[in-house]
């Protein structure tokens, strides 16, 4: 069974910053794209953060500029999202998910795997 565990988020200030951590289980990330979304109340859930296999090549939303950088580790099983500067707007459930073929890395649909998402909550 696949499990999608992320966990990191919590209440931060403006300014601040948060580290979010995937760990995985019942797959090998190594044969998985890995990507981050989030979801804020009332919105739909928007793509974030994306890597490839072997880390070498990063996608991210337009909003994200340059605050943001995903991670991985497949010795580990582990993917990371460092998030720097964050703003209030940035408040949402984060998300991991997993790409088990192909796909575009930016679409939730390309997805096979989520987990149930960690709390990011970013005060004024």
């Amino acid at each position: 069974q696949v499990h999608l565990v992320e966990s990191g988020g919590g209440l931060v200030q403006a300014g601040g910053s948060l580290r979010l951590s995937c760990a995985v289980s019942g797959i090998t990330i190594n044969n998985h794209r890995m990507g981050w979304f989030r979801q804020a109340p009332g919105k739909e859930r928007e793509f974030v953060a994306g890597v490839e296999w072997s880390g070498t090549y990063t996608y991210y939303g337009d909003f994200v500029k340059g605050r943001f950088t995903i991670s991985r580790d497949n010795a580990k099983n582990l993917v990371a999202l460092q998030m720097n500067s964050l703003k209030p707007e940035d408040t949402a459930v984060y998300f991991c998910a997993a790409i088990a073929g192909e796909g575009d890395i930016k679409l939730m649909s390309s997805y096979n795997y989520w987990g149930q998402g960690t709390q990011v909550t970013v005060s004024s």
